[in-house]
């Protein structure tokens, strides 16, 4: 057991003050949620919370002294406070941006890693293709030819390397994993040098332009696919991370050393996930979707006085509900799969989930970044819940502002507030059912 430390001082005029050592349990500080998903709630986080993340991160990103990091969250954020609390703690530099300087600045000061959000990368990402579309006819050509190429030697060399998620508990037969080795091993050699070629004649203008040599940190929402392949393919590497206020925030982050496209990888350190039926509370198996509930050093001590909430959200065992949907990676010894193991893959939020008339359910973040793929949409939102689907006539619902911070209908951290989008367009969204 901790003794308590106290100290005793005497200022210039004789008065003595009592001070006392802080303990790890302490709070360090109040953050309060986005409120995405209902009113904003004061979160406990303390010393050793955030500690954990100090002591974490370098699994995830091994800076050494010279390495600059850019950053355009706001500071109060949990996901920026972990992440600078990291970066000092390393001695390396550190340099803010806002969304209207991004593109300037990565191209300033040709950043080693850059920490943001999902759109972030899906905005630079449509940017870099928008330049492309826009250019000559035979340099689009060329270019979309080596991103297709690129793309195939990528998802080859994921075969081979054995980085491919498994819902599967069952595992390949090891005759059929040789003979699966050998053909994407094949296939890789001979698409290496196109893939090189488009290294050198496309992509290094492209790494001129925004930098990040090392890592992009892509966490706070949800990583579209498409953006995830796409960096892939021009040989920018993004880990995806994943985590909430509650947790300080991150809980779990891709490796460089195994970056799993399409998963927010392993756990952190000293922390335990699971995966349980959203009813009986049953943990479920490798491969099956449910509630995933997390426990670790960098649950929040609880609720700022809020014990109702605190209750809901953290169990007697320290499990915390984190209210999101998902599932984790089979463990294979053989295979594509074979070091993709307990890894983490997201579907979205269980509060978000649209139950059709049928009993099917249909989860709204994957219909929204399908959608996003097409250069017409710039921003969406999937509604329907105890209402019908529909196939909206796009003459009688364009909505001429996009959704902004200052308007109310995005956080700080660019999530869309699904809610008050619902609210504000109520009669739009109506006269769709009419």
């Amino acid at each position: 057991m901790d003794k308590e430390l106290i100290f005793f001082f005497h200022n210039i005029s004789g008065e003595q003050y009592i001070y006392k050592a802080i303990s790890p349990d302490d709070v360090a500080t109040l953050v309060y949620t986005s409120g995405t998903t209902g009113n904003p709630k004061g979160v406990m986080l303390t010393h050793k919370n955030l500690l954990h993340q100090v002591t974490s991160f370098w699994d995830i990103v091994p800076a050494v002294p010279g390495d600059r990091f850019l950053s355009m969250l706001p500071p109060w954020h949990a996901y920026e406070r972990a992440s600078e609390y990291f970066i000092f703690s390393c001695g390396v530099e550190q340099m803010y941006t806002t969304v209207k300087k991004l593109k300037e600045d990565l191209r300033r000061y040709q950043p080693h890693y850059v920490i943001s959000v999902p759109l972030v990368f899906e905005t630079l990402s449509s940017g870099i293709q928008k330049q492309i579309s826009t250019s000559s006819a035979a340099r689009k050509l060329v270019a979309l030819l080596f991103l297709k190429i690129s793309s195939a030697y990528m998802e080859a060399k994921r075969i081979y390397e054995g980085k491919c998620l498994a819902r599967k508990v069952e595992q390949p037969s090891y005759l059929f994993a040789v003979f699966d080795w050998l053909w994407a091993r094949a296939i890789a050699a001979i698409l290496w040098p196109i893939h090189i070629l488009a290294k050198k004649i496309v992509y290094s203008k492209i790494h001129s332009a925004i930098g990040i040599s090392k890592s992009g940190i892509s966490g706070g929402g949800s990583l579209p696919p498409h953006v995830d392949r796409f960096f892939e393919a021009i040989d920018i590497k993004i880990q995806n991370g994943y985590g909430l206020t509650e947790s300080s925030p991150v809980v779990a982050a891709r490796r460089l050393t195994c970056n799993v496209l399409g998963s927010v990888g392993p756990s952190l350190r000293h922390t335990e996930i699971k995966v349980v039926d959203a009813e009986t509370d049953a943990v479920l198996p490798y491969g099956s979707k449910g509630i995933l509930k997390v426990r670790g050093p960098q649950v929040m001590k609880g609720y700022y006085k809020n014990p109702l909430a605190t209750k809901q959200a953290v169990d007697e065992n320290g499990w915390l509900n984190t209210g999101d949907i998902g599932w984790i990676s089979a463990p294979h010894s053989v295979g594509r799969s074979r070091r993709a193991g307990d890894i983490i893959v997201l579907e979205g939020r269980a509060k978000d989930t649209i139950v059709l008339s049928t009993g099917e359910n249909v989860e709204p973040s994957e219909i929204e970044e399908a959608a996003l793929r097409s250069s017409l949409i710039q921003q969406i939102v999937v509604i329907g819940q105890d209402l019908r689907l529909f196939i909206p006539n796009w003459s009688y619902l364009v909505i001429d502002e996009p959704f902004t911070i200052d308007s109310g209908l995005m956080t700080p951290t660019m999530k869309i507030r699904r809610d008050k989008v619902v609210h504000v367009y109520k009669e739009q969204i109506n006269n769709l059912y009419k």
